[in-house]
């Protein structure tokens, strides 16, 4: 759609998902639904204190935004915003933040997940998990449910 609002950020700071969604939708009369994930940080059972996130400046806002743009084309949204933080992150605190704004419910509700399953797997981010007990395990492999949730969507 041609007057869809993208938004995307990676950032080390945290954001305000209520803020985001007025920034997104405010004066927009032909939205109906919006649709909102919030990716948080756990503590893996207990064991972790906290997870560092990388990213690949520059491309990964790029390919953030072409997985929105495709989204928005493809599930006639009218605006998304992706915000994916990188730096240190501590359990229980906001990592990502996916909003998705449409006319009908259901076009939101498969926006964000499209533009989640699609940044889960495609955008250049790494994550090592630090443990309690002072070490730190190597860089995170991708994992295959993530694969095979963006695999719905071909």
């Amino acid at each position: 759609m041609d007057s869809a609002l993208i938004t995307v950020r990676v950032q080390a700071d945290d954001f305000d998902t209520a803020a985001e969604i007025e920034a997104l939708s405010a004066g927009r009369t032909d939205i109906g639904a919006v649709v909102t994930f919030s990716g948080l940080c756990r503590e893996e059972k207990g064991q972790l204190s906290a997870l560092e996130l990388e990213h690949y400046p520059g491309m990964a806002e790029a390919e953030i935004r072409r997985i929105c743009e495709e989204a928005v084309a493809r599930f006639e949204l009218h605006g998304a915003t992706a915000i994916h933080r990188y730096g240190r992150i501590d359990p229980g605190h906001r990592i990502v933040l996916v909003i998705a704004a449409a006319t009908h419910r259901q076009a939101a509700f498969d926006g964000a997940s499209f533009i989640m399953d699609y940044l889960k797997t495609a955008a250049p981010f790494w994550k090592k998990e630090h443990l309690k007990d002072g070490t730190a395990r190597d860089w995170v492999s991708a994992k295959d449910a993530d694969d095979t949730a963006r695999a719905r969507w071909t």
